[in-house]
């Protein structure tokens, strides 16, 4: 079982590696400006961004009336709410914007060190478990240092770090349809893949209901009558008929749940109108619908 500690120092490897990369940037080096697949965010904008929702995470743990004010402000503004941070990012230069991500990184991990990993943590949308919570951070470190990694021509390598990522990604299937408006289509999905070490890591969601589990066998069946039997049969038999796959590769699938590739540009193989309609909407982060990426 993940525990708060090894979550911490997965979240703390990824950010050292996101480090590396952009460590070699001299102050004034022209490529903090150079855009990446994110339609009008530069390199520098990408790391202000983790620099500001790494500050926003520590205020949540240690004072969470103070992060909830933050909140009304930001959203009693007018204008684009990301400008907060990108105007801030774009006034400095690279030493000192990097400088602002290590201490909010710093500060964040420090706080929820010490937390209690019962605890709810307030965020920009429901509250989110310390576990939860820290996974997303990690998660959103992996892919905004994507689209550093793409801007650069950087090739990074897959690491077991994806499987919180891809585990988000599966969690995160209701979210996907409630921020569109939609309701979660009822049937069972199996997510098949291939970690980077070789290694089969396996998810079933849904089944005979709406709902998303990791184990949707169930326990404790007792006898009914002809037509309770009829019933459930034409139920699991509606489910096996809804059932769809997901197969590929950890990096492919967390490519396409983060949406830093199309899903056409992936290996991920999508049987079933279920897992097909999930993937076209499939988001891992928090916030309104992504636009996604266009095929290459």
């Amino acid at each position: 079982m993940t525990t708060l500690s090894d979550l911490l120092a997965d979240l703390d490897a990824e950010y050292d590696a996101l480090r590396s990369v952009v460590i070699g940037l001299a102050d004034d080096d022209a490529r903090w400006d150079l855009d990446t697949p994110a339609e009008g965010w530069a390199i520098r904008d990408q790391v202000s961004h983790l620099a500001y929702f790494d500050d926003a995470g520590r205020l949540a743990m240690v004072d969470p009336d103070a992060f909830a004010r933050s909140v009304d402000e930001v959203l009693a503004a007018t204008g684009d709410p990301m400008d907060v941070h990108l105007i801030r990012g774009r006034a400095m230069g690279g030493d000192e914007l990097l400088a602002w991500w290590d201490d909010a990184h710093r500060a964040m991990v420090e706080a929820f060190a010490a937390a209690d990993p019962s605890v709810r943590v307030p965020w920009y949308g429901p509250p989110m478990g310390v576990l939860s919570f820290i996974s997303a951070r990690l998660m959103e470190t992996w892919a905004h240092g994507q689209d550093i990694c793409d801007a650069l021509g950087v090739e990074r390598g897959p690491t077991a770090r994806l499987h919180h990522i891809a585990h988000l990604g599966v969690r995160a299937r209701p979210f996907s349809y409630l921020v569109r408006g939609r309701e979660v289509p009822a049937g069972r999905i199996e997510v098949e893949l291939t970690g980077p070490e070789g290694d089969e890591w396996r998810w079933e969601i849904g089944g005979t209901d709406t709902s998303d589990t990791s184990d949707t066998t169930g326990t404790g069946a007792t006898a009914g009558t002809d037509t309770d039997t009829d019933a459930a049969a034409a139920a699991s038999a509606a489910a096996a008929a809804a059932a769809g796959t997901v197969r590929g590769t950890a990096l492919d699938f967390c490519m396409v749940v983060t949406q830093r590739r199309n899903v056409a540009d992936s290996g991920l193989e999508v049987e079933g109108e279920l897992a097909e309609d999930w993937i076209s909407v499939a988001q891992a982060f928090a916030g309104p619908p992504g636009p996604g990426r266009p095929p290459a």
